[in-house]
């Protein structure tokens, strides 16, 4: 697999990172070496990402499980235990997949740390496998510490909240909050990958727009050169402390300025709300000292 299709490198080209892109694309691998399996290991949560091959829309989903349901079970494999929630977006495509594309990325905020895993995923009897094809670590730029978290046993998710535009309160949910997910997809393969800012860098401008700037990255521009082949996107958020998610489906296309600053337009077609969805009750977060103000 070639590490830069040509929408990451029409990106490159045109903010003139091409080298830089090629030198840090070396970390892009095929393999799990045994200190990403390790780091695999102790996450109560992965995000997924992919295409619903009934309707196309692209939506990203979480799971969630005890630490060990999630883990390496051979250099080119990872092995999932468990389900989406049933009323999940990505619940169907997920539990009926035999060979579909996906992305997924395990960000851990007491460490700062994160991997991603892009591969084939394929239903087990226990929940799936995913037969990896890339995979790689990024920076800690734009995570948000989080120091501890505790698994609320008792909390019940609520009814699913379907819509097409988003409510004020989900516009105030989105306003404050410090990161999301977004999964994108690109020819036969997909990518889940994290964005994350001082509260306010994510901008509601209508009920179904938002926009967000592009923050300086690893160069590599993969979900930037992803939309640009292909729009469709799905974005996460999710409350760190209720366990509320957020989920929106659309299209997404980048913008450029003359001054080389960047953001991202992103115009919903579907949105769930899914309330207490997550068992997870994460501490305050200490913002990441990369993040800009997002009034500038």
């Amino acid at each position: 697999m070639e590490t830069y299709h040509a929408g990451s490198r029409a990106v490159q080209d045109r903010v003139g990172v091409r080298e830089f892109a090629d030198h840090v694309g070396r970390i892009i691998g095929q393999g799990i070496k045994p200190v990403a399996a390790a780091f695999l290991e102790i996450q109560p949560m992965l995000i997924l990402g992919a295409a619903d091959p009934a309707t196309g829309r692209v939506w990203a989903s979480p799971l969630t499980g005890t630490p060990g349901f999630v883990r390496a079970t051979g250099p080119h494999r990872i092995s999932i235990t468990g389900a989406p929630r049933p009323d999940d977006p990505l619940a169907r495509a997920l539990t009926e997949a035999d060979d579909l594309p996906v992305g997924t990325i395990a960000l851990d905020p007491r460490t700062r740390r994160r991997m991603r895993v892009d591969g084939r995923l394929r239903r087990t009897e226990r929940g799936s496998v995913i037969d990896a094809e890339r995979v790689f670590a990024n920076c800690p730029k734009y995570i948000q510490r989080r120091e501890s978290y505790e698994t609320v046993a008792d909390r019940a998710p609520a009814r699913p909240r379907p819509g097409t535009e988003l409510t004020p309160s989900q516009a105030g949910f989105i306003a404050a909050a410090d990161t999301f997910f977004l999964a994108t997809v690109h020819g036969h393969g997909a990518d889940a990958s994290h964005r994350g800012g001082n509260p306010g860098f994510v901008r509601v401008t209508s009920p179904r727009e938002l926009v967000w700037p592009d923050y300086t990255g690893n160069a590599m521009f993969l979900s930037l050169g992803n939309l640009l082949a292909d729009p469709r996107a799905g974005l996460l958020f999710l409350d760190w402390t209720t366990g509320t998610t957020l989920q929106l489906t659309g299209e997404a296309r980048p913008e450029f300025d003359e001054d080389g600053e960047r953001r991202v337009r992103f115009t919903l077609t579907g949105a769930v709300e899914i309330p207490a969805a997550l068992p997870l009750r994460w501490s305050a977060p200490e913002y990441s000292p990369a993040n800009p103000d997002p009034g500038h």
